[in-house]
């Protein structure tokens, strides 16, 4: 599974991470709440096609990516939310809407909202809708090298 992918990763690096079980919840909101963690630091990763290209859009659960914001963040002339057979392909061991917000892991580029970027732990879907993992917002900025842009 994506979570093993993530886990293999973060071991190999020496990462200290915490892996949390939670009922099924779908929306970043819900998930949240069931691992207690606040929304502005629940990680939900959005897919968005950016000039042609798939790229992950990583947000706190309590916004919204705002497209025409993040195309001029971009410089990209066309921002659009990706649609699922375009890219769950690239996910096979993730159920469709837990991706975790390591693109670097699946060969696409990362953009992060500044306002995650403000958190000191952050937790996101690990590839499934019952798992979440958790750990600093800074060990996540040094493994993926996500661009900082608004969104």
């Amino acid at each position: 599974m994506s979570m093993e992918r993530v886990r293999r990763f973060l071991d190999e690096k020496g990462v200290k991470y915490v892996i949390m079980q939670h009922s099924p919840a779908y929306t970043a909101q819900e998930v949240a709440e069931a691992v207690h963690v606040p929304g502005r630091r629940f990680a939900k990763s959005v897919m968005v096609d950016i000039d042609g290209r798939l790229a992950l859009a990583v947000l706190p659960a309590t916004d919204q990516v705002d497209l025409d914001r993040l195309a001029k963040s971009t410089g990209a002339k066309a921002v659009a939310l990706a649609k699922e057979e375009t890219f769950q392909s690239r996910f096979p061991d993730c159920e469709p809407g837990a991706m975790p917000p390591f693109g670097n892991l699946f060969d696409m580029e990362v953009f992060v909202s500044p306002h995650l970027a403000q958190a000191d732990l952050i937790a996101f879907n690990a590839g499934s809708h019952t798992e979440v993992m958790q750990l600093s917002y800074d060990v996540f900025d040094r493994l993926v090298a996500p661009v900082e842009v608004a969104m």
